[in-house]
């Protein structure tokens, strides 16, 4: 089944919904005017269509493969990677210093997204690197700037961040890979690390691995740590890949989804790296790569939602079984109510989650465009409900996708399965969702809940100015953002975090669920004859709104039916 970029969803969202003409009005974002964000959305849409898509299922079937210490990727990964570089989509928002494009996050955010939907094991690639292009942009010295970035923006180099241990997995603390200081402006480091998406391929150059490390004067857990750059090849004074350095690919995972991108357990033997940021500060410039790569991830998960949804659509749109219960209709299953309201559940929370990740890019353009707090603040606060609910979204919506095919659905030669298994990990890596959660309550809220009281003052008072367009579905989705704002008052109260952390998940979960509401009434009030965003948003509204109700109320519990079941009742 042909996969189709939804351009007119991006081209709605950016217009009606996110307010991304904010954006291209300041003199940062220019250059971003409707007609260039057309035409780059269109060129990124035949790429997706054309050469991505075709590789979304021989990733699937011919997994890449260490053979002899040398990463044998899919075949036609090479070929489809060479066609992302050419066409400058590592790119989109890098520095034009460097050979950037300088576009907006926004538009970038879609680019991925639409890539993420195409073939997810292959854009994981060029995710990596953009998250470590902004990384050096923001920290590197100025000669490893000028060494790397063009080589990474080009994508004749490639990118990836190195945080995991065996013994350290979310707690980057414990980690014992270890950095010595070579006296001449480089550090030997050595150690191990797990679960490195794309620590090696067969088509790049190089790759340069931004590694966390201790220097022996470092403090244990993270205010300790350092982060250096280390490349796989040495450059020469030419900067062209030279000698290789002391570092090799032990092994693959064998995973349960994204076959066509090797996950690698890397090796670290003394290797030659340079230090990026300050010694000892090396969370932070770490976590300027993470920020990134966690909206990209919020955006793969909606990817993979949007891949699985027009399978399962199509699907559904050819399938006889049964009679039609519509008058007229012929009886494909898209006519059962069952099958209805599956689809109709996908394609709402395709929309709430992409809007919230597209608001999340606005913000943060905002926050490069203007410097102000308030969007820097907004976009912070964002960015684990676009982590966390965009990966929620692309695992439930996959999975009803299955349940559209069936029982061919849990045949593989149908493809269906495989939008489940790739997307699973995205609520795991670049930080749990659960991590997320804990975020939102924890470092988002220690402004007193100045940027959350923010966004839900904002939604309010833009709701109750829609109420004479659409005054029953506006009157509920006001009574919900009340609701969650004596929520968020009672988080504030709580001194005690595991009371916050109890409840964090279905906070973040409630949250997202009413701000996907919010925007589904502005796309229903912006049209005003009630069309299909209205009859979208009606479903969304009166559907699945309603469930913020119990997700507040588990949010609101606090830590002490969870302490009061002991560990030995846990016990099997």
């Amino acid at each position: 089944m042909p996969f189709r970029a939804p351009l007119e969803e991006y081209r709605f969202l950016f217009d009606k919904v996110v307010g991304f003409s904010q954006v291209s009005e300041t003199h940062r974002f220019a250059e971003a005017t409707p007609d260039l964000v057309e035409t780059i959305l269109n060129e990124a849409g035949r790429l997706c269509e054309d050469v991505m898509a075709p590789l979304q299922r021989v990733g699937d079937q011919s997994p890449a493969m260490l053979e002899n210490g040398v990463v044998k990727t899919s075949p036609g990964f090479a070929e489809g990677y060479k066609a992302i570089a050419d066409g400058g989509w590592v790119s989109i928002a890098a520095n034009p210093q460097y050979g950037g494009m300088g576009l907006p996050m926004t538009v970038a955010a879609a680019v991925n997204e639409m890539m993420s939907a195409s073939c997810l094991s292959l854009q994981l690639n060029p995710l990596m690197t953009q998250g470590q292009i902004e990384a050096l942009e923001h920290h590197a010295s100025d000669e490893i700037k000028d060494m790397y970035l063009p080589k990474l923006i080009s994508g004749e180099w490639c990118g990836t961040m190195n945080l995991t241990e065996p013994q350290a997995g979310s707690d980057v603390g414990a980690l014992r890979s270890k950095a010595e200081d070579n006296g001449d402006g480089s550090y030997r480091i050595s150690g191990q690390k797990i679960y490195i998406s794309w620590g090696d391929n067969d088509f790049c150059e190089n790759i340069c691995h931004l590694v966390l490390a201790r220097l022996p004067d470092g403090l244990p857990g993270t205010k300790g740590i350092s982060l250096f750059l280390i490349p796989k090849r040495l450059p020469d004074k030419n900067g062209n890949p030279g000698v290789a350095n002391s570092l090799k690919v032990v092994s693959l995972e064998h995973k349960m989804g994204l076959h066509g991108s090797p996950t690698a357990v890397m090796q670290y033997d003394g290797a030659t790296g340079w230090l990026i940021g300050e010694q000892h500060d090396g969370m932070r410039a770490m976590f300027t790569m993470m920020n990134n790569a966690r909206l990209g991830v919020g955006g793969q998960g909606i990817g993979a939602a949007e891949g699985a949804y027009q399978h399962a659509f199509h699907y559904a749109q050819d399938r006889r079984q049964g009679r039609s219960n519509v008058p007229g209709r012929t009886g494909t299953i898209l006519d059962h109510a069952d099958v209805r309201r599956m689809l109709a559940t996908m394609k709402a929370e395709i929309f709430a989650s992409r809007a919230i990740a597209f608001a999340n890019a606005v913000a943060i353009d905002m926050t490069t465009a203007t410097g102000q707090d308030n969007w820097k603040a907004r976009a912070a606060f964002l960015t684990p409900i676009t982590k966390a609910f965009g990966t929620d979204v692309g695992i439930a919506v996959s999975e009803i996708g299955v349940q559209v095919h069936g029982g061919m659905g849990f045949i593989e030669e149908t493809g269906a399965a495989q939008y489940s298994r790739d997307v699973r990990v995205t609520s795991i890596y670049e930080g749990t969702n659960g991590i997320q959660s804990m975020d939102l309550v924890g470092r988002k809220l220690m402004d007193g809940g100045e940027a959350a009281t923010a966004l839900l003052d904002e939604m309010s008072d833009s709701t109750k100015m829609y109420c004479k367009l659409n005054p029953k579905l506006c009157e509920a989705v006001w009574e919900a953002i009340e609701s969650l704002r004596k929520t968020t008052e009672w988080m504030l109260q709580q001194g005690d975090f595991n009371n916050r952390f109890a409840g964090a998940v279905p906070y973040l979960r409630a949250f997202a669920r009413i701000i996907g509401a919010y925007y589904h009434l502005r796309a229903a009030c912006s049209e005003l004859s009630g069309g299909p965003r209205t009859r979208l948003a009606r479903f969304y509204i009166n559907s699945l709104l309603p469930e913020h109700i119990g997700l507040l109320a588990q949010a609101s519990q606090g830590a002490d039916d969870l302490y009061a079941i002991k560990s030995e009742d846990l016990a099997v």
